[in-house]
């Protein structure tokens, strides 16, 4: 069981650039990891599928070789930091759960308890760059075997990790404020197509921003975004590649920026005062108002 954090807790977001090669990626990652555990972080956080290059922006069948098993060299690597430095670590893995079904999957290691637990990304987009339908499954949806919607409990509380494309829905995130989460976390990978002028370009990082502060102020929770870095080519020849803007931040639970990264490779750390959560709660109590009476219409695909 997770202990209810209700005093200061340290947050610490890896912001960094990733390559093919894995051994590069993952040598970048513990960087991050270590600096962010040296200022203080309890809690270390990484970017979405931090251990490659992004790979979704096309399509090839070859690229499934990428993807491991939860137990696999990946994630041995990051339990073993978990266990060395005392931490509790969010993790980021193509994973191979079967022959033929794959998963974009967040990690959360415990200290020396090892792999505590993981979150399948549940809403897959597929865009121009961003290819993922053709590698991904979507995560099952059972809380009864904490799967899908469902909060990880760690010795530093509950965990309620979304990846990516998940961040836009703001029903994921009262799912998980729902389940008792105490924080809210989003591993992404999003950028700019180079072809977007600096107007376009501004409008979508901005509402990126503003979509996921808002989530912290319509539940009363912190939220942690861990975005990548850099410019990544599309390999295929066919796109002009990603210029991932960064901007990974911190928040507290009426959305406040308690730290704000730019777009270069860069550590955040945070003391989040969790005490806050509840008292905002208090003055602004949106979970007593809802009117789960009217509701209905909302598992319905649109209402005609």
């Amino acid at each position: 069981m997770s202990t209810k954090v209700t005093s200061d807790l340290t947050v610490g977001v890896v912001q960094q650039f990733a390559w093919p090669d894995k051994a590069q990626s993952l040598a970048a990652s513990e960087v991050g990891i270590r600096d962010a555990v040296k200022r203080g972080a309890q809690l270390v956080m990484l970017q979405e599928l931090h251990a490659t290059h992004y790979f979704c922006q096309y399509e090839d069948p070859a690229l499934f070789d990428l993807a491991e098993p939860l137990d696999g060299p990946t994630g041995q690597h990051l339990a073993a930091l978990a266990r060395e430095l005392d931490i509790v670590l969010v993790g980021s893995l193509f994973e191979r759960r079967a022959p033929g079904l794959y998963h974009n999957t967040a990690v959360v290691y415990d200290r020396d308890k090892g792999r505590v637990g993981q979150y399948r990304k549940m809403h897959i987009p597929d865009d121009p760059g961003f290819y993922e339908k053709f590698y991904f499954t979507p995560g099952d949806h059972d809380a009864s075997r904490a799967e899908g919607f469902t909060p990880i409990d760690t010795s530093l509380g509950r965990l309620g990790v979304l990846v990516c494309w998940d961040q836009w829905y703001p029903e994921a995130a009262r799912l998980m404020a729902l389940a008792g989460a105490d924080l809210l976390l989003y591993p992404t990978a999003i950028g700019w197509d180079p072809n977007d002028d600096i107007a376009e370009q501004t409008r979508q990082k901005d509402a990126w921003t503003l979509i996921q502060r808002s989530h912290g102020v319509a539940n009363g929770l912190p939220v942690i975004v861990a975005n990548r870095v850099g410019f990544e080519t599309d390999h295929s020849g066919v796109g002009d590649g990603i210029q991932f803007w960064g901007g990974s931040f911190i928040c507290g639970p009426q959305g406040e920026l308690l730290a704000h990264a730019g777009e270069d490779d860069e550590q955040l750390v945070v003391t989040i005062d969790m005490a806050r959560c509840e008292n905002t709660r208090r003055i602004w109590p949106y979970l007593r108002d809802r009117r789960i009476d009217a509701y209905s219409d909302l598992t319905r695909r649109f209402r005609d």
